[in-house]
């Protein structure tokens, strides 16, 4: 499940996609208005939580498009607690509405009510890349379809974005803040040691991956496909 997360307040977006994360949810982040449309369009999230307040465009505006372009469901954020507000966003499509300040908790079982509204909060069905599974519910993996494979909540949100984004090098620091939130981002040893452990479980032989490739002066990437397939 894919939650697009749009805040200019870099330190409370962080936090909303951290508890999001924790929660099994697959989380992309915009700090303003164009960049959450080009997100929207590029990974065609399930559920959007978007700030009014935002800048090169007030989210007023990217609700309106966003609804033009799909039915997927709206959760719109404000610091204000205004019925007029509540009323315009709820006229442009919005699904829900929540008044800042606001406990994780709080969030996320907007975010499942909504979602069950929806008809999207059913079973994950398991993530494939190759010979890689990924049981989203169970939050374990398997290779070639052998033993489940335990892995840590850090271990799956890694690998969990790594097969979202299969034979795609993806940089340090988007994979330090799916995998620790905000305040982890960009620490490259933690990333690194994470990537060990992860190897350990998954490959025949961690000293020379098959699946999990180190993509030099990018970051790493999993690969789905052998060479010679």
């Amino acid at each position: 499940m894919k939650v697009l997360v749009v805040d200019d307040d870099n330190e409370l977006r962080g936090l909303i996609s951290f508890a999001l994360r924790q929660a099994g949810y697959l989380v992309i982040e915009a700090s303003d208005g164009v960049a959450a449309l080009d997100a929207f369009r590029r990974e065609q999230p399930n559920l959007v939580i978007l700030d009014i307040n935002l800048p090169l465009m007030n989210g007023f505006d990217v609700c309106r498009q966003m609804r033009e372009q799909a039915a997927t469901p709206v959760m719109m954020l404000t610091v204000r607690n205004s019925e007029e507000d509540e009323v315009r966003g709820l006229d442009l499509g919005a699904d829900d509405y929540l008044t800042k300040p606001f406990s994780p908790r709080s969030l996320l079982a907007r975010v499942r009510a909504l979602l069950r509204r929806s008809d999207l909060d059913r079973p994950a069905t398991p993530m494939q890349a190759g010979d890689i599974t990924l049981d989203v519910e169970q939050q374990c993996a398997s290779v070639s379809g052998g033993e489940s494979i335990h892995l840590t909540p850090l271990e799956f949100r890694l690998l969990q974005y790594l097969i979202a984004n299969a034979d795609h090098a993806i940089p340090h620091d988007r994979l330090t803040q799916h995998v620790w939130g905000y305040r982890g981002a960009g620490d490259k040893q933690l990333l690194k040691q994470l990537v060990h452990r992860v190897r350990q479980k998954l490959e025949i032989d961690p000293t020379q991956p098959h699946y999990l490739i180190t993509a030099p002066g990018i970051g790493y990437l999993l690969q789905s496909k052998m060479l010679g397939d």
